[in-house]
């Protein structure tokens, strides 16, 4: 009577145990391992491993990718061999590996995007943004009389971070017109129209200009800012499309810690004349100077992943003036690296660090990855990442695939880098997955 719930756990024990095995095994494992889709640069040949005792045969279109130097449409594959793929030219393709030629075992979908080289940079440089606006910063209040005290900038609901584009129709990039405008407005007993801009949206409001006693003068009861500036480094130069990549991280109002909306902007030569070393829970910095009238290039763009715009020619003092690939996100793998930069004078220099995160990326997001410094060079003269480090090129077998951005502040030897794939997108000058698909179709 009992012996079929008996036969039926042994039989479910064994399914269990095989189960496993099959998932253990080195063909399942590979085969889960392999991507389902691939990017290639064009022209840049990517080498896959399977090492499993299989011969299959593969099928691609020989137009847009050659297999292991072959160019026919079918071919023969040894999976225990590694599995170079050639790509050609522009454009989508599949590859599909069929065991014994007539078991199909993986289809993997290539894409390829057009060949980006660009020159790493490490050199410091100069940054002098100026806002698309004034941007309020605080609030104070008026004295308007005995122990009366206003804030007009408060009473038209002005916030902090918020960027006041145009007064009266009038756009507004220079805060020294604003004390005039509020004098002429607050003369004529009139309020002033601000078009305000707020994140990504904008909207009108009014602000009636208050008389302080104090001061006799008119007053908006607002702290506004219109520019800022710094030093970081420069990330990277493409000499084909003119344009550089810098910083890694936004640019981000020092009150506020709102984004800038950047109306113009220049980055300048700069050289380090001092380094204040890092310390646990108090990361260091660079001391540089830089020059009016040294100018590299402008600033046309600032975005979670930089500042980017147009430079004619690299600067000087560059480590290596020669152009090297870039990697996709996918590329990046744990282990050794080295980032570029400088630590005195205007010298760049590389040193070696280690990755011991990827994280796995499919859209752009910030803190790709995390990075460790390991040269004994650099802690000695750092104590690890500084500030005015962020932007420092990272690169990995002889590839650029990222920038250091953020130091731990409780451990200066380690902090976060982004991906360079990410900085290029912003930098319009490498297609995003979606562009590539539109331009192939």
């Amino acid at each position: 009577m009992n012996s079929h719930p008996r036969k039926r756990r042994i039989i479910g024990l064994c399914l269990v145990i095989l189960l496993g095995m099959a998932t253990s095994s080195s063909p399942i494992r590979h085969y889960a391992s392999f991507p389902s889709e691939l990017r290639l640069f064009e022209g840049q040949a990517r080498q896959l491993n399977y090492a499993m005792p299989v011969h299959a045969t593969g099928s691609v279109d020989p137009q847009v990718a050659g297999i292991n130097g072959k160019s026919a449409r079918r071919f023969p594959v040894d999976l225990n061999q590694p599995l170079w793929i050639h790509p050609k030219t522009t454009g989508t393709t599949e590859l599909k590996l069929s065991l014994f030629g007539k078991i199909p075992f993986k289809t993997v979908k290539l894409q390829v995007i057009p060949d980006l080289k660009v020159i790493p940079g490490g050199q410091t440089i100069g940054v002098k943004v100026k806002s698309a606006g004034i941007m309020v910063v605080g609030h104070h209040q008026v004295r308007t009389g005995g122990d009366l005290k206003i804030s007009p900038g408060e009473e038209a609901k002005l916030k902090l971070g918020d960027l006041i584009v145009e007064i009266n129709g009038v756009r507004m990039n220079d805060m020294s017109k604003v004390s005039t405008i509020a004098q002429e407005a607050g003369q004529r007993g009139e309020s002033l129209s601000l078009l305000v801009q707020r994140g990504k949206s904008r909207f009108h409001t009014r602000l009636k200009p208050a008389y302080d006693v104090e001061d006799k003068a008119w007053r908006l009861g607002l702290y506004i800012r219109d520019s800022a500036a710094g030093v970081g480094t420069l990330t990277f130069y493409s000499p084909e499309h003119r344009v550089y990549g810098a910083l890694g991280h936004v640019i981000t109002d020092m009150g506020t810690q709102t984004p800038i909306v950047v109306g113009s902007g220049e980055i300048l030569h700069s050289s380090v004349t001092s380094i204040s070393k890092s310390q646990n829970g108090e990361p260091g910095e660079k001391r540089a100077f830089f020059k009016e009238g040294r100018k590299l290039g402008n600033v046309e763009s600032n975005t979670p992943f930089g500042i980017f715009g147009r430079m004619d020619s690299m600067p000087d003092h560059a480590y290596r003036n020669e152009a090297v690939p870039v990697a996709f996100a996918e590329e990046v793998k744990e282990g050794p690296a080295e980032i570029w930069t400088v630590v005195n004078g205007q010298k760049v220099e590389r040193f070696a660090i280690r990755i011991v995160h990827v994280a796995k990326q499919t859209t752009p997001a910030t803190k790709g990855l995390v990075i460790k410094i390991t040269d004994p060079r650099l802690l000695e003269r750092t104590g690890g990442i500084v500030q005015g480090m962020s932007g420092s090129p990272i690169l990995q077998d002889g590839k650029l695939i990222g920038a250091v951005t953020h130091v731990f502040v409780n451990d200066p030897t380690s902090g976060y880098g982004c991906f360079i794939e990410w900085m290029l997108q912003d930098a319009g000058i490498m297609l995003t997955p979606e562009q590539t698909m539109s331009k192939a179709v």
